[in-house]
């Protein structure tokens, strides 16, 4: 009742005319079609993708002989991936569709349990000046149900700051230090010098921690959420990426932006690459 309620005030809201895909003008039946056409929550996308919703947003229950059905599912996936993925690598996407609506062995997507995560790129005040934090969050049981939690944080200054020396001429504390009460760290924790050059070579600094430690400080304020996007590792053999396409036409809304193949070796590599190890 609500979406619907929704639909007829944005319908309202619209003056002149719209363009679709192609530049047609389109007219108010044309305008209720892209609208419901559009995948407008991620939580749509996945019962869409497991075929128990139609495109004009009507749920399939338990029972209903469209719910999960093949020839329903080979109608809608392909929708639900976005043009230049399908135009860029058909035979992948074909492959891809096929594999997910097998008639023997289907692949269902269940947020509560599959293996994804958000990639939330965003900007916060940190000592008076803006800096782009990218929060990677995960769906997880926890609490009194399900909640999102903040898995790592990838921040640009943070890095730059533990950039570590690792070349054969970088400062260390001299292996005699113990005999002179280590009066050496006064020369290790000095102004303009890297502390961390003093660590073991394997050491890796904890951001999220340090994040934490700043955000309860109160020199780092969060401002705003720039863009969102999921990493989907919970299809076997295959990872997708879902992206937001705030555009008119039929195509648009939570769409797969980014398909491929993958084994687990490259699994592993790919979510090394997004968070950052």
């Amino acid at each position: 009742m609500y979406g619907k309620v929704f639909l007829f005030i944005l319908l309202g809201a619209l003056s002149g005319p719209l363009f679709g895909q192609g530049g047609q003008v389109l007219n108010q039946d044309d305008k209720f079609e892209e609208l419901t056409a559009a995948t407008k929550q991620v939580n749509q996308f996945f019962r869409r993708f497991n075929g128990e919703e139609d495109l004009n947003g009507d749920r399939f229950q338990e029972g209903d002989k469209r719910y999960h059905e093949f020839k329903v599912r080979k109608q809608y996936l392909p929708v639900l991936i976005d043009q230049s993925v399908s135009a860029g690598s058909p035979e992948a996407s074909a492959e891809f569709v096929k594999f997910v609506n097998d008639k023997r062995d289907p692949v269902y997507l269940d947020h509560h349990v599959d293996d994804w995560l958000a990639e939330v790129s965003s900007v916060f005040k940190w000592n008076d000046k803006n800096v782009s934090v990218t929060l990677l969050m995960k769906f997880k049981a926890q609490g009194l149900g399900y909640e999102w939690v903040i898995d790592d944080v990838s921040i640009s200054k943070f890095e730059e700051l533990f950039a570590k020396d690792t070349s054969k001429n970088k400062p260390f504390i001299h292996p005699m230090s113990h005999e002179l009460g280590f009066m050496s760290l006064r020369k290790a924790f000095a102004e303009g010098v890297a502390p961390e050059s003093y660590t073991m070579d394997d050491f890796k600094p904890d951001f999220l921690t340090l994040f934490l430690f700043e955000i309860k400080s109160g020199r780092m304020i969060f401002n705003t959420v720039q863009t969102v996007k999921f990493h989907y590792f919970g299809v076997p053999g295959w990872y997708f990426e879902l992206s937001n396409f705030n555009r008119p036409g039929f195509s648009s809304g939570w769409l797969i932006s980014s398909l491929v193949k993958v084994d687990q070796a490259q699994t592993d590599m790919l979510k090394d690459y997004v968070y950052g190890r």
